[in-house]
C-alpha cells in the first residue's frame, strides 16, 4: 500500500506540475502577445509621427518657396518703380533747368 500511495502522490504531483506548467505557458503567451501588440502600436504611432513630420516639413518648404517668390516679385516691382522714379526725376530736373534758363534769358543764344 505504501507503494500505491507514493505512486499516487507522484502522479498527482506530476499532474499538478503539468497543469501549473500549462498555466505558466498560457500566461507567458498572453504576456508576449500583449507586448507584441504594444510594440506594434508604438511602431505605428512612430510611423504616423514621422509621416506627419514629413508633411509639416514639406508644407514649411512650400511656404518658404512661396515667400521667396513673393519677395522676388516685390523686389522687382520696387526696382522698376525706382528706375521709373529716377527717370521721372531726371526729366523734371531737366525741365526745371530749361525753365530757369529761359526765365533768366531772352531765349536768343546770340544775346546771352
Amino acid at each position: 500500500m505504501r507503494k500505491i500511495v507514493i505512486a499516487a502522490t507522484a502522479a498527482a504531483t506530476a499532474l499538478a506540475l503539468a497543469a501549473c506548467s500549462q498555466n505558466t505557458q498560457d500566461a507567458t503567451e498572453a504576456a508576449a502577445s500583449s507586448a507584441g501588440s504594444d510594440v506594434e502600436a508604438v511602431a505605428s504611432d512612430a510611423g504616423d509621427a514621422i509621416s506627419n513630420l514629413g508633411a509639416k516639413a514639406s508644407d514649411a518648404a512650400d511656404d518658404s518657396a512661396d515667400a521667396a517668390k513673393d519677395a522676388t516679385k516685390d523686389a522687382a516691382k520696387s526696382a522698376e518703380k525706382t528706375t521709373d522714379d529716377i527717370a521721372a526725376d531726371a526729366d523734371k530736373a531737366a525741365a526745371d533747368v530749361k525753365a530757369e534758363i529761359n526765365r533768366r534769358t531772352d531765349g536768343d543764344p546770340k544775346t546771352n
